[in-house]
């Protein structure tokens, strides 16, 4: 079986199939990235994820994996479709300060089984973008310190205090907004496997 680095340098010279199989390989998690934070041309920005990867290519030492790389790239496209979006507004965006919530203000199209999972799925998209991300990540696609570092530009230092930010953030939102103290408690004590167990609902998405 190929390597990823082999599809992607034959995806470079040419090789449809090559290009093919490595999206296949990817098309999911590329997908739940992008599901849960915005909810209109999400193809359109999976292929342009895919474009930018081979076509920064040559750029790209392969000091990571091929994954990281993949997920940095599906990081800029985000942040640029962002921008391009409040192009002509007064600010600018702050994905630091800003939610998906209100960068794209209409309800997860992501359907949530439990009420745990929807009550997780509102939260992560009204805490700042950046938080939300660093969550997903760090849950849905198991990425620790190091690999979160390279994926969002970050020293690792800087990712491990985003990362319990994130949470604190996370579990002061679901407390703001839990519709009753049990639901709120079910959530908190279980809070990993409700998380995780929102992989499964996007997959399926």
């Amino acid at each position: 079986m190929a390597t990823d680095f082999e599809l992607l340098d034959a995806w470079k010279a040419g090789d449809r199939v090559a290009g093919n199989t490595l999206f296949e390989r990817y098309f999911d998690p590329i997908c739940r990235f992008f599901t849960n934070k915005v909810h209109h041309n999400i193809d359109d920005l999976i292929q342009k994820t895919f474009l930018g990867c081979v076509e920064g290519r040559d750029r790209f030492q392969k000091q990571a994996s091929f994954r990281t790389y993949l997920f940095a790239v599906a990081h800029n496209v985000l942040r640029a479709y962002f921008r391009e979006r409040r192009r002509g507004a007064e600010d600018s965006v702050d994905l630091g300060e800003r939610s998906s919530d209100e960068l794209t203000p209409s309800p997860s199209s992501v359907l949530a089984i439990h009420q745990e999972q929807r009550l997780l799925l509102e939260a992560l998209r009204r805490i700042p973008l950046d938080y939300q991300l660093v969550l997903e990540l760090y849950y849905w696609e198991d990425m620790a310190a190091p690999e979160l570092a390279q994926v969002l530009g970050l020293p690792e230092g800087t990712i491990r205090s985003r990362l319990r930010r994130a949470k604190e953030a996370l579990a002061e939102k679901m407390t703001a907004i839990a519709s009753e103290p049990d639901l709120l408690k079910t959530t908190v004590s279980s809070l990993e496997k409700w998380v995780r167990s929102l992989r499964s609902q996007l997959d399926g998405h």
